[in-house]
């Protein structure tokens, strides 16, 4: 069963806890916490003091996606600050495998995540790394961006490498997943869609997160 993980840059930020809990109640797998620094894209969303916070109300796993310049920087903080999953930009580092090593020696989940223009071969080398991908299916910066169709491609080609090396490597589609679409990405390979403002929009989450699941 595809798993969701609402993001909570779509939530109400003067009612964090109660809009993870809500994401919960409507049967949220685990919650996603997208970081930005304004740098490596043209947004800033909030720190790894936000990451601690909602830990206090979050039931499920804290799925954060690093969208920082030299995310090596800051690792330490965002493990320390309760991420159950941490992601973190190929196209923002120079040191890609040793960031790896180092979240996955804190005993948490690692992964990369690859912007739409990067090409799923370029990381066929970090596979074997990995515990998940994350693959933007919009240009990351903003949430409520049209998905972009070619990244359905690019899930195929790692889905298909993953099971060619019997790899245990997740793939999250993370941007532009809606109720239409859902079903079509799950499809060609990802086990965790990403869900903004489609399921925080929504008068009835749990009816979008159960259309994602299929």
């Amino acid at each position: 069963m595809t798993k969701v993980a609402p993001s909570i840059l779509s939530g109400d930020f003067a009612r964090m806890g109660e809009e993870v809990r809500r994401m919960e109640r409507a049967g949220a797998d685990m919650i996603h916490c997208d970081v930005m620094d304004g740098i490596f894209v043209p947004n800033l969303t909030f720190g790894p003091k936000m990451i601690a916070d909602i830990r206090k109300y979050a039931a499920t796993p804290l799925d954060v996606h690093l969208m920082i310049d030299r995310p090596e920087r800051y690792l330490d903080h965002f493990i320390k600050a309760g991420a159950d999953r941490l992601a973190f930009h190929v196209e923002a580092t120079e040191i890609a495998e040793e960031n790896l090593a180092h979240i996955k020696a804190a005993g948490i989940k690692a992964g990369i995540a690859i912007c739409p223009e990067t090409e799923a071969e370029q990381i066929f080398s970090l596979l074997d790394r990995c515990d998940l991908v994350v693959v933007m299916g919009v240009h990351p910066g903003f949430s409520g961006q049209k998905y972009i169709p070619q990244t359905t491609e690019k899930l195929k080609i790692l889905r298909a490498e993953i099971a060619r090396r019997g790899l245990a490597v997740e793939l999250e589609m993370d941007g532009g997943a809606n109720e239409s679409n859902a079903r079509e990405i799950a499809s060609a390979g990802a086990d965790t869609l990403v869900s903004g403002s489609c399921a925080f929009n929504s008068p009835s989450p749990e009816t979008v997160i159960a259309a994602f699941r299929g």
